[in-house]
Parts: structure tokens; sequence; C-alpha cells
């Protein structure tokens, strides 16, 4: 097994194995779907018409809770210096930590974004373009997030930072996101897909050589 697959196995098991981070982001996105339309009341073409917003709006602040642990528990115990100096790359490291986060919450918010969408009245083209949507956008989510938690590694309370770094980055994901979303709903098209899926791509393409050069100053450091 390649040094890459080998991290990205050792970050899916932990992620598992705690189940704190996968658990947690689940229950935050069904708390978020589920209060939403206690306050804004019963009127489902009022929840429909806010819902993708919504559900996009919890799903990526689920994905956040957990990020701030990406290279942080490495850090303090001291594997992050032991990855640094194997034959991985701290780029291709974090992009093997980055997939994992994904696999571990993206992933499954993503699974369970159509189930959440039935307390909102969306139709099911709506819920299937929504699941679809975030399957797009949460790789942008986790990509941000790594460089991030990279930047905020060696700060103290670096997991109060994180969103206010992290959260600006996402929002042309949670606006292009909602937008697909909206198409389906009106029939207009705003060309959202395009602009979600290129956001997403260059966002994971440059995130890992961003977040190895924020990792080797904290660690010069």
């Amino acid at each position: 097994m390649t040094p890459f697959f080998a991290l990205l196995r050792r970050d899916l098991s932990l992620s598992v194995r705690e189940g704190g981070g996968v658990g947690l982001a689940l229950g935050f996105f069904a708390l978020v779907a589920t209060l939403v339309p206690l306050g804004v009341g019963p009127d489902m073409l009022v929840l429909s018409k806010v819902g993708a917003g919504i559900l996009w709006v919890g799903a990526t602040l689920a994905a956040l809770l957990s990020l701030d642990r990406l290279f942080q528990a490495d850090y303090e115990d001291g594997s992050l210096d032991l990855i640094a100096l194997s034959p991985l790359s701290l780029e291709g490291a974090a992009a093997a930590k980055m997939i994992a986060h994904w696999l571990a919450t993206g992933l499954p918010l993503t699974l369970l974004s159509p189930v959440l969408s039935v307390l909102f009245g969306l139709p099911t083209g709506a819920m299937l373009m929504l699941a679809a949507s975030l399957l797009l956008g949460t790789p942008a989510v986790s990509a941000a997030g790594a460089i991030g938690a990279s930047l905020t590694l060696s700060l103290r309370r670096g997991g109060l930072i994180l969103p206010l770094i992290v959260l600006p980055l996402l929002t042309p994901a949670v606006i292009f996101g909602t937008g697909m979303v909206v198409e389906v709903q009106t029939g207009l098209a705003t060309g959202a897909f395009g602009f979600l899926a290129a956001f997403s791509l260059a966002t994971v393409l440059l995130s890992p050589f961003i977040a190895a050069m924020a990792v080797r100053l904290n660690l010069a450091g």
C-alpha cells in the first residue's frame, strides 16, 4: 500500500473509531433542518423556497465542526513531524486528509440531504439536484477547510478562528449550490452548475499546496 492510501485509510479509521466528528456533523445537520421549519412556520410554499439555501448552509456548517482536528491531533502528538519526514510529500498528505474528511463527513451529509428535504416540501427533482449539488460542492468545503485548519494549526483556540477564515471562502459554493436547486424549481438557467464545478475543482486542486505551505511554516516555527 502506498503512503498516500495508508494515510487515507488511517484517517478514515480514526474518524470511524472516534465517531464523534461524523455523528456530530450529521446530528447538527439534522437539528438545523428540523428547527428551521419550526421557526419559519408550516407554510410549505415558503419552506420550499428557502429549503435549498437552509440545507446548504446547514451542511456547510456541519462539515466545519470536525475540521479543527484535521491536522491538530497529529500536530499535538508529533505524528505530523513523522508525516513530514515520510516519503509522502506534505501536499500528498494534505490531499489524503482532505479526501478522508470528505468521505467521513461530506459524503454522509450528501446522502442525508434528500431525507431532510422532505421537511421543506422540496419536489423530487429539487431533492435530487440538492444531493447532486452537495456531491459536487462539499469537496470544496473539505478543501477550503484544510486551508483554514493548516493556517490555525499552532494557534490557541484555533477552532474558534477557523470558521471566520473558511466561511468567506465558501460563499460561492453556497450561492451556486443553492442556485442549482433554484434552477430546477423555477426553470430558469443561471449556469450555477458550471460555476460550482469550476469553483470546486479549483479549490480542490489548489488547497493541498496552500495547506502544505502553511503546515511547513508551523512545523518550522
